[in-house]
This record gives C-alpha cells, structure tokens and sequence, in this order.
C-alpha cells in the first residue's frame, strides 16, 4: 500500500541516495563495458523504480508495524522485505539492458554481480530508514513524555494552592461577606490566569507577578496586619519568561511555612532582576528553617525543581537557605 508521506527531509533524502548510487553505476557501467546509451536509460528507469519500491516498502513496513516488533521477529521479516525489493530491481534493470540492446556484454556473473549490489544497498537503505525512524520515534516519545511530566507537575500545583484560597474565602463569607466577594473576584482572576496558560509553560514575569499579588490579597485577610509585602522588580525583568506559577508556588511556601508559623507574623519581599544574561529572582521571607518544614515543602520544592529541569535543563537553578538569623530565601535562576 502506498502511504502518503509530505515530509520533504524523506523525499530529499531518497532522491539524493539513489540518485548518487544511479550516477555511480552509471559511471562502474560505462568504465567496465563502454558507453552505450541504454546505460543510461536503464539507471533512469530504475532510478524511479527503486524510488517507488522502497516508498512501497516503508509503507508496508509501518502499515504491518514491524518496527513495534521484538528484533527477532522484526529483522527477518524487513530483511526478506529488502531482499524481495533488492531482487524486482535487478530484473528491472537487467530487462531494460537487454531490451534496448545493451545487455551484450552482461553474462551470468555480471548478472548475479548485479543482484547482489542492488539487494545489498536495499539492506542498507533498510538499515539507515529503521535507525532513523527509530531514533525520531524516541525523540518523539522524550518530548511527549517531557511535556506529560510538566502538564502532571503544574497540575501538583494547582489544587493545593485552589485549597487554600478556598479555606481562606471560606473563613471570611459570616465575618465580611463584601471581603469575601472581593476575594472571590481576585480567585476568579487566578482561575481565568490558570485557564489561559494551558497551551504554555512559561508567562512574563509581570503577569505572573499579578496573579501573585492577588493571592497575597487574599492572605493578608487571613493574616490581618501581621502580613507585609514588598516588591522590587526590574523593569527589565518584568518583560523576561518564567514557568507560570513557580513564583506563586515559592510564595505560597513563604507565606504557609514562614509567615504563618510566627506570631508576630512578618514580611515578604519578591525580588527580580536581570544579571549576567540570566533571570534572578529572589523571595525573602521572614523565618527560619527547620527540619519540620524542609520536610513539610519538599514535595512543592520538589515539582518546582522538576518543572525548571524539564524547561532549562542545567541552565536553571532553586535554591532555598536561611539568609541570616531572621529570614529565609528562595533564590531563582533561569536563562532570561
């Protein structure tokens, strides 16, 4: 059966291979047996024969699935394939010879010579189509893998950041219910921003920073006048590409894990710049760590870590320390 394939790298690749290989034999041809213009003829005709029987060939190859097959199954039966496809080309090309009279000087050996040539270039055109194929099949594969892992990542995210809006509004619908409703309209704000990244990982950092001050308007509800928040980003840095929610995320740990184990209660400070071609960006938080709470975000962390792997590879970078005796920090690089 023979399947449509648009894709212009296969189609070069054929005509330059076999036209390379008709142009050496050609030349074999003239050099051993003289010039005669049914040489060229039949390198022609065969020529587009072999291009229709091994495009016959890879159709038949994914139409049967032989390369979802163990190799032991799969390499008898694309090796025969080859051998047949090897085996029609050398009739072809032996027919055409002695119909236009350039056969004279072809005997047996040249003939079996012949057939072996073309079946032996069949088995390496084989061999280069299923190591090709092969090797783009796992590239495919990796990407889609890579995007299923990131897709998984945002959604860890985002029920757990939903569930504590939720709590929050929740506590505020008896207490105020005009508080409530503005909080309502700044969690439908998150949920609008949630819905309009779907078909991308990254978002400018001023975008992602607006989301975040509508979650910190939501805690400062929760945290009354014990919650202060600071902000100084760069004007340059504000246009840069970040993982949408990464920064909520390390906010969201900042105020859970920091602020809200203190009675006093304390500040955050959202820092971003650009330096050395790099994106860095910083979340100050009053506290300290402990181990209690290294192991309570590890799982946020983790994903976050994850995400800028799967995005930058070694070019990004999480770190999360004590900054002195009264703070913590949870520094970001990634390539701007």
């Amino acid at each position: 059966m023979l399947t449509k394939n648009r894709n212009p790298a296969y189609w070069l690749c054929q005509v330059i291979g076999w036209g390379v290989y008709s142009i050496i034999g050609i030349s074999i041809a003239a050099s051993q047996v003289g010039w005669h213009w049914s040489i060229a003829v039949g390198y022609a005709v065969f020529f587009l024969v072999i291009l229709l029987l091994t495009h016959l060939l890879r159709g038949e190859i994914h139409r049967r699935q032989w390369l979802t097959l163990p190799l032991r199954k799969s390499a008898p039966r694309l090796a025969l394939a080859a051998t047949l496809v090897g085996l029609c080309s050398a009739i072809q090309v032996t027919g055409v010879a002695f119909a236009t009279g350039g056969a004279a000087a072809m005997g047996r050996a040249e003939v079996l010579l012949l057939t072996i040539n073309l079946v032996g270039a069949c088995l390496m055109w084989t061999v280069f189509y299923v190591a090709i194929t092969a090797t783009r099949r796992f590239v495919e594969m990796r990407v889609h893998l890579r995007e299923a892992q990131l897709r998984a990542l945002e959604a860890q995210v985002n029920p757990h950041f939903l569930f504590n809006s939720l709590n929050t509004i929740r506590g505020m619908i008896v207490e105020d219910p005009s508080i409530a409703q503005d909080l309502v309209t700044r969690l439908a704000n998150i949920l609008r921003y949630n819905l309009e990244r779907e078909k991308t990982s990254t978002v400018p950092l001023e975008r992602e920073i607006e989301i975040v001050a509508d979650y910190l308007a939501i805690e400062s509800i929760r945290f009354d006048e014990r919650l202060t928040v600071r902000m100084e980003i760069q004007p340059a840095a504000a246009q840069a590409q970040v993982p949408s929610m990464l920064i909520q995320t390390l906010v969201e740990n900042a105020v859970k894990h920091g602020i809200g184990t203190r009675t006093e209660g304390g500040e955050i400070v959202i820092r971003a710049s650009i330096r050395n071609g790099a994106l860095a960006m910083e979340i100050v938080n009053s506290g300290q760590l402990s181990a209690p709470n290294e192991r309570s975000t590890q799982i946020g962390l983790a994903n976050a870590r994850e995400r800028l792997r799967l995005l930058y590879g070694e070019q990004a970078s999480l770190r999360l320390e004590n900054r002195d005796t009264a703070t913590v920090a949870a520094m970001v690089s990634i390539p701007a």
